[in-house]
């Protein structure tokens, strides 16, 4: 249980670096692309596993440690989890953005 609460602040703070790196890659992707021929949430899930499979090579090429089966299965649900709340994050921004109009045209 000691080693959980010594890796899961650097998990968090992985979810959420990956997370805000994918949020910008589909903000600006989805500003230069026809959004509707292409889904947003799709090119958020795409995004993030590309994002997150890099940064997990990344991370193996650089500490030089042997892949296992249960870091890949770690790396996939880590790829839902970025994409997920990705998704989420994006949503929300985008009605924070459209409400926030609406406050500014009220004035």
């Amino acid at each position: 249980m000691n080693e959980l609460t010594n890796y899961l602040p650097m998990l968090l703070a992985l979810v959420l670096a990956l997370t805000l790196v994918t949020n910008i890659i589909v903000y600006r992707c989805s500003r230069a692309c026809c959004t509707i021929c292409f889904p947003t949430n799709l090119l958020a899930f795409l995004v993030a596993a590309v994002v997150t499979v890099g940064a997990g090579f990344g991370l193996w090429s650089y500490y030089r440690f042997a892949i296992t089966g249960w870091m890949i299965v770690a790396l996939i649900a880590l790829i839902f989890l970025v994409a997920f709340s990705a998704m989420f994050g994006y949503d929300k921004l985008v009605q924070l953005m459209e409400q926030a109009e609406w406050i500014k045209a009220q004035k």
